[in-house]
């Protein structure tokens, strides 16, 4: 079963799980493997590491989109 949240999207090499926990879907057990537990603040600076490249990313892709949108527009007299 492959879960939307988990899909890696191309644009943004990412899945939409990890940008928001930070850490990938764990679905089922994994038997014989302890982790260890991320401290807070590698934690805390993971994800805003994580969400200052998506907000690079997704501010790109609006350029782009607003590129393609207004190729074709005129100004307005």
């Amino acid at each position: 079963m492959k879960l939307a949240n988990n899909k890696v999207y191309t644009a943004m090499k990412s899945s939409l799980f990890k940008i928001n926990y930070g850490q990938e879907l764990r679905i089922g057990f994994e038997i014989g493997k302890k982790k260890k537990h991320v401290k807070a603040k590698e934690f805390v600076k993971e994800i805003k590491k994580i969400y200052e490249k998506m907000k690079a990313v997704l501010k790109k892709l609006q350029e782009k989109i607003k590129k393609y949108i207004n190729r074709n527009r005129k100004e307005a007299v």
